[in-house]
């Protein structure tokens, strides 16, 4: 006889299960090994009998070789690892089918990350005082990590550091007053979708420099709509200087101001490093991107310097 087990996603709502998933359910009788279990007032609504017991592998895998048995799962893999072991060991080792009653979606952990991140906001006393300024500082070296990441081709450790920049924008969202994380997500996709009508619309846009142009057309209205008159309106002036100048010669340019506006900037280094800039941009290359890569290569110059003995 088989040995039915009825696995379902803790992030998705109890009660939301596949149709193989009932028909397991009304197969025969059915088990489980905690009284809390999220499906089991819905069960008992659709007339299903849930009997709790005390979880053992070598004594379910035995009763399922007289009779169907269903097992409703929980997070209990190595549980399930035992069942499977004990079946194995019988004489006569019932079948045993795993039927899922529902699928994670994806980007389904972040929900996991929401929860983690709530409970450490309660019962955390670090988590607990911590505000969106105390924040700042964690905020911006995650951001440069996942760069140096980025930077030096270690996708491995991209993993890693972009989960703790999710984090820092988790965070931020559960500290946050009238606003959460969804309300965050929600905002994000809406733009997208506002942002991408050859995508999300009727609008044609067959190559990237197009969805660029309808990308701008498109900031350029909402700026519009919410009292922005300048193309320069929403620069952060807090970012290093060299991105900052470059981010302004791109607003500009693209709101039509004259090259010559951008001449004559600023008074010795500071004329020399703008000029720089904008002639960096001119040749498609990021001036802070081009910085950081000659002082990586600095420091290893420096660091070759100290291993070596005649250095003095």
């Amino acid at each position: 006889m088989p040995l039915i087990l009825v696995t379902s996603s803790p992030r998705v709502a109890p009660g939301l299960l596949s149709h193989q998933a009932w028909q397991a359910l009304r197969s025969g009788p059915v088990l489980t090994g905690s009284a809390a279990h999220p499906q089991l007032p819905y069960l008992a609504e659709a007339g299903i009998e849930v009997e709790v017991v005390e979880p053992d592998p070598r004594g379910l895998a035995a009763r399922a070789v007289a009779e169907t048995v269903v097992w409703l799962a929980e997070d209990d893999e190595d549980f399930m690892r035992a069942v499977g072991h004990a079946a194995v060991a019988l004489q006569d080792p019932p079948l045993i089918e795993v039927v899922p009653g529902s699928y994670d979606l994806p980007g389904a952990r972040v929900l996991d990350l929401v929860a983690v991140m709530d409970r450490l906001r309660t019962e955390c006393p670090w988590d607990r005082k911590q505000t969106h300024e105390s924040l700042v500082p964690y905020l911006l070296e995650e951001a440069y990590e996942v760069l140096e990441t980025i930077e030096q081709g270690d996708y491995p450790a991209l993993r890693e550091e972009l989960g703790d920049l999710l984090l820092q924008v988790v965070f931020h969202a559960r500290v946050a007053e009238g606003f959460d994380m969804d309300d965050v997500a929600a905002g994000i996709v809406e733009k997208l979708v506002r942002r991408h009508p050859h995508v999300f619309g009727s609008v044609r846009a067959e190559s990237a420099d197009e969805v660029n142009d309808n990308w701008e057309a498109i900031k350029a209205a909402e700026r519009a709509s919410k009292g922005r008159e300048s193309a320069l309106d929403g620069v952060p002036l807090g970012q290093p200087a060299l991105s900052l100048a470059a981010q302004l010669l791109r607003r500009a340019e693209r709101a039509g101001a004259p090259e010559a506006l951008s001449a004559g900037i600023g008074q010795g280094v500071a004329r020399e490093l703008f000029d720089l800039v904008r002639r960096a941009g001119d040749a498609g290359l990021d001036a802070e991107a081009e910085l950081r890569a000659a002082a990586r290569a600095y420091r290893d110059r420096v660091r070759a310097w100290e291993t070596r003995t005649d250095r003095l």
